[in-house]
């Protein structure tokens, strides 16, 4: 159980002693803790108005990396906050056996804003780690939209008196890793008009028509790149020099290499992929063979 200790007013005619730690921090949060907090956020108790829980990540170079997350049942009273710290600990051992790079970078909480009892909960994760970081997820919709912030705990007070501390934003962004990106672009799918009750569902595309999907947009992309050069270069168009220095950028990050040589790099990938989808189809009919064998009924004499 943890109790709530409102902060007094600092005078202004005091000396104010502010503790600047962790402002240079960047907070990068993966989808997958998104779709978590909404869950935990949905399956919460009827008499439940906001919903907290542990990230986990690692953090590299003053960037924190959220990759997982996972929720804390608690309730809050007016003067006191109750949360179940044993049952977060036990998660969180349990987690790090599946994922021992994963350590307690901070804490999340639903909601749009940071309440009276944010601080004291802030305060059990500054024990538990390192400058740890708060992040808010406005599972509301205000504005048609969910909001994502982050924030650092400042620890200010005065020599001698009252210390307290203050919740600074600082700057978040999602970041996907690839397969991430390929569950996203299916999920965009499913967004339309479906029939009441009846969600709508889209299957996986195969590998081959992945690729042919990947090489019309690749197509389309540099069809749009070579008519704004063309229209630069007749003087269509006003140049951009930040366009140019990303197309130079790009031109050089290609391989220098001869039409045989590109032909035989990209006939071997194919290659490849065809016999990674033939080993596939051989497992799975292996599997539904040996399947059918052991549940087949054996006749008794």
């Amino acid at each position: 159980m943890m109790a709530t200790n409102p902060l007094d007013r600092i005078s202004a005619s005091k000396k104010v002693i502010i503790k600047m730690s962790g402002l240079n921090l960047t907070v990068r949060v993966h989808p997958v803790v998104l779709f978590q907090v909404v869950d935990a956020y949905e399956r919460r108790n009827a008499d439940s108005h906001r919903v907290i829980g542990t990230l986990l990540g690692s953090v590299d170079k003053g960037v924190v990396e959220v990759t997982n997350c996972f929720c804390v049942p608690h309730k809050e009273h007016d003067d006191q906050v109750e949360a179940e710290l044993s049952y977060a600990l036990d998660l969180f051992d349990l987690n790090r056996k599946v994922n021992p790079n994963e350590n307690v970078v901070g804490w999340w909480a639903t909601g749009n804003e940071v309440t009276n009892h944010s601080s004291v909960i802030h305060e059990y994760y500054a024990r538990e780690c390192n400058n740890p970081v708060h992040l808010t997820v406005d599972t509301s919709l205000q504005g048609g939209r969910m909001g994502l912030r982050a924030y650092i705990c400042i620890q200010l007070g005065v020599p001698g008196g009252k210390t307290g501390c203050m919740f600074t934003p600082i700057p978040v962004e999602v970041n996907s890793y690839e397969p991430e990106v390929f569950a996203l672009k299916i999920l965009q799918k499913t967004m339309g008009v479906s029939p009441p009750h009846r969600p709508k569902t889209v299957s996986p595309m195969l590998d081959l028509t992945q690729i042919s999907d990947a090489a019309n947009k690749l197509q389309g992309l540099l069809d749009l790149i070579l008519k704004y050069v063309e229209d630069v270069i007749a003087h269509k168009q006003t140049p951009d020099n930040a366009v140019g220095r990303q197309l130079l950028d790009l031109i050089h990050s290609v391989p220098h290499m001869s039409h045989e040589q590109f032909t035989q790099m990209f006939n071997a990938n194919v290659r490849d992929v065809l016999m990674v989808i033939t080993l596939s189809q051989l497992i799975k009919t292996q599997l539904l063979l040996n399947e059918k064998l052991t549940f087949l009924p054996t006749k008794t004499n």
